[in-house]
């Protein structure tokens, strides 16, 4: 089962339909909305700030949150993507946001919503992702505009996984 540890009198908060995987570690100033999922050995230390997460957003397995201590908290809105082994540090991930798997967002960035990080790319500090552009690289620069169709498949994927998580909450607690 995950780990939930309260700090300086602080406890994780985990919506009851959310799903959190075993391995996972919260600890401190952290709230999971319904129907996300965070997936297996992710970690997110709300030690020194808050670590917000939205309704049916998704972190893949390996993610790592934290928090840039007395400046910048890490919100992730609603039906926000994250791919797996992903290091958010003091981030703002606006509703509908993706982020590729591998990719660093540093302190004070944003992804703004429908904004996407592409795999492995590292957004530095205090860069802005506009909405619906593509951003790659390390560091990250401006790639191209997104189409109609990819906007559209993001919701598509956010169905998937929301459906995901509910089978691996079933498999873990016997149906339940």
């Amino acid at each position: 089962m995950p780990t939930i540890l309260p700090f300086r009198g602080i406890t994780p908060g985990v919506a009851g339909d959310a799903f959190v995987a075993p391995g996972c570690r919260l600890i401190g100033d952290v709230e999971i909305g319904a129907g996300a999922s965070i997936w297996y050995n992710s970690v997110l230390r709300g030690d020194i700030g808050r670590i917000r997460v939205g309704a049916r957003s998704n972190l893949q397995d390996g993610t790592i949150v934290h928090v840039e201590g007395g400046r910048h908290d890490t919100l992730i809105g609603d039906d926000v993507l994250v791919g797996h082994m992903v290091m958010l540090h003091g981030c703002i991930l606006h509703d509908r946001a993706f982020v590729g798997m591998g990719a660093i967002v540093m302190d004070g960035c944003e992804i703004e919503p429908q904004g996407r990080l592409a795999a492995g790319a590292l957004l530095t500090p205090g860069k802005r992702v506009p909405a619906r552009q593509l951003w790659a690289g390390r560091p990250a620069r401006y790639m191209r505009d997104l189409t109609d169709a990819e906007v559209a498949g993001h919701d598509d994927v956010i169905a998937r996984y929301v459906a995901l998580a509910a089978e691996h909450r079933a498999m873990l607690t016997g149906g339940a």
